[in-house]
């Protein structure tokens, strides 16, 4: 069966604009990770920015992630920071090795994961990720501790 260059450049035209869409969504970006503490037990800083607008939409968490996709903690955000942006939260102990490479990643209240994530070891530190697999450790998004609640 044959489709006629009209139909054709159509079909492109929709999978790029679908394509367009799905880049277009808000999304949380990792832009910082600084780290203190000793080894099983770093505390991490982690710089986000987001485009909060309030419990409706705003990064809702920020996590470390093995290579291989587990889950090694997440340090739940309980509310929008709309006035504050970029902004910085604590979180730890993290029970990592200094030389272990870690992904730093943050989810968006509600589109979910795909913004800027850092990859790297407290001992060499952390830089931009930008050949993440597609999808990569997705189902994490409904591993706990989650958000119970966003404070208003």
């Amino acid at each position: 069966m044959r489709r006629s260059r009209a139909k054709c450049g159509l079909v492109a035209l929709l999978g790029l604009l679908a394509a367009a869409s799905v880049a277009a969504e808000p999304r949380a970006d990792v832009l910082r990770v600084a780290a203190k503490g000793k080894p099983g037990a770093y505390a991490l800083a982690v710089t986000v920015q987001s485009p909060d607008r309030g419990c409706d939409q705003y990064a809702d968490w920020w996590e470390v992630v093995s290579p291989d996709g587990r889950l090694l903690f997440r340090r739940v955000l309980m509310h929008s920071h709309r006035d504050e942006q970029p902004f910085t939260r604590p979180g730890g102990p993290v029970p990592i090795s200094a030389e272990e490479t870690v992904i730093v990643r943050a989810h968006f209240h509600p589109t979910g994961y795909g913004g800027a994530a850092l990859r790297g070891s407290v001992a060499k530190g952390f830089a931009a990720w930008p050949d993440a697999p597609p999808g990569f450790a997705a189902d994490l998004a409904r591993e706990q501790p989650l958000p119970t609640e966003c404070w208003r």
